[in-house]
């Protein structure tokens, strides 16, 4: 056995599992997984970067265990990216095992960034969002990691510094500095995702910085796992008014991580996605290159199934027979357009938007109320 590979059965037992929240719906929208250390490696015959590797395709293998049909996000180290193409492609060999796409993969990226590993690190995010894997950076506001890389690629994710965003509750100058990367983050039209959240105060205060995703020990306890329910202490506080100049926030800052499917999904598949995660409001059904071909609104997909012969007629044929053609809006759009664009068809009203990028791939969905929630303060 080599030094990045797993057993073949891996239990979900061996890996911890962390929800991704959206404090928008109280959602779950993706799972964080993290795989514990080898049992027993020789120190002389130690591996950093192999090691990485494979704690990274454990975690997965591990949340494939589980069934769920959510985005799953995985750490990874820079270091570990410095490594080589051997490296990476051993990586995606693991992952693609797992039997998840590249695009159903976060990669959140961690660890020191110094001037000797910027370009092989560079060189090898840049793959990585090529083979279609969403690329995240973690540690933001910390020397971990550089601003100016953002310039080098778009991030999918942004995971702040957890020791920031804990201690910008009570210090000014800490919170002015979450907000101004929050603020960062929007223009760049990335998720921002506060982590290792240990109380209620420390959540309202990501949600009232701007901050959508959150993640830590006060939204559901060490042992969770998907279908799991999570505790959104977020009701009692009213959100300041604020004034926006011209058309207001874009729609990018409303948009959340999407569950999508590849075109040959059944209505079967679908069916059991919508079963193992309620917080699922719509799978967007994509092509090879994750254009979106239709949209499955969950509470249509649902009734279509639940009739006479439903399950029997529809469930080992196309999902696509039963979707919608999917509702898209550039992600460049303000949020006061995309919700004139909600309103033009009265039965598919609250249906969600499936936000694409300039050559139309899938970048996430927007739910209407969102938009009507952040458009009305």
């Amino acid at each position: 056995m080599s030094a990045v590979e797993v057993p073949d059965a891996v239990l979900p037992d061996r890996a911890a599992f962390q929800p991704v929240v959206d404090l928008g719906s109280g959602a779950v929208v993706a799972v964080e997984a993290h795989a514990a250390p080898a049992a027993g490696s020789a120190p002389m015959r130690f591996d950093p970067a192999s090691e990485d590797v494979r704690r990274a395709v454990e975690a997965a293998r591990a949340a494939a265990g589980l069934g769920t049909p959510l985005p799953l996000q995985i750490g990874l180290r820079a270091e570990t990216l410095s490594g080589g193409d051997d490296l990476l492609a051993e990586l995606h060999h693991g992952l693609a095992g797992t039997g998840r796409r590249p695009q159903e993969i976060i990669l959140c990226v961690a660890g020191g960034f110094p001037p000797a590993l910027r370009p092989p690190v560079n060189a090898a995010l840049a793959r990585l969002r090529h083979a279609g894997y969403l690329v995240g950076l973690a540690g933001l506001g910390a020397a971990h990691a550089p601003l100016d890389l953002l310039a080098d690629g778009a991030s999918y994710l942004l995971k702040l510094d957890p020791d920031l965003a804990r201690r910008s509750v009570s210090d000014p100058r800490r919170a002015a500095l979450v907000a101004s990367l929050v603020e960062l983050a929007h223009r760049l039209e990335t998720h921002v995702l506060a982590p290792q959240m240990a109380n209620r105060e420390q959540v309202l205060h990501m949600r009232d910085a701007g901050v959508r995703l959150v993640q830590g020990p006060v939204l559901a306890p060490p042992g969770w796992r998907p279908g799991m329910p999570v505790t959104v202490p977020v009701a009692a506080r009213e959100e300041p008014a604020r004034e926006d100049a011209g058309l207001g926030p874009r729609v990018s800052e409303f948009t959340l991580p999407a569950v999508t499917m590849p075109h040959t999904a059944t209505a079967g598949e679908v069916l059991d996605a919508l079963n193992a995660e309620a917080g699922i409001s719509s799978i967007v059904i994509v092509d090879e290159r994750q254009r979106p071909r239709c949209a499955v609104d969950r509470t249509r997909f649902l009734l279509r199934l639940s009739g006479a012969y439903g399950h029997a007629l529809h469930a080992r044929r196309p999902a696509a027979r039963l979707a919608d053609p999917p509702r898209t809006v550039p992600r460049t759009v303000p949020a006061v357009a995309a919700l004139r664009a909600a309103g033009r068809e009265d039965e598919r009203v609250y249906d969600d938007l499936v936000v694409v990028d300039e050559v139309g791939r899938c970048l996430g969905i927007v739910r209407v109320a969102d938009l009507i929630r952040g458009l009305s303060r």
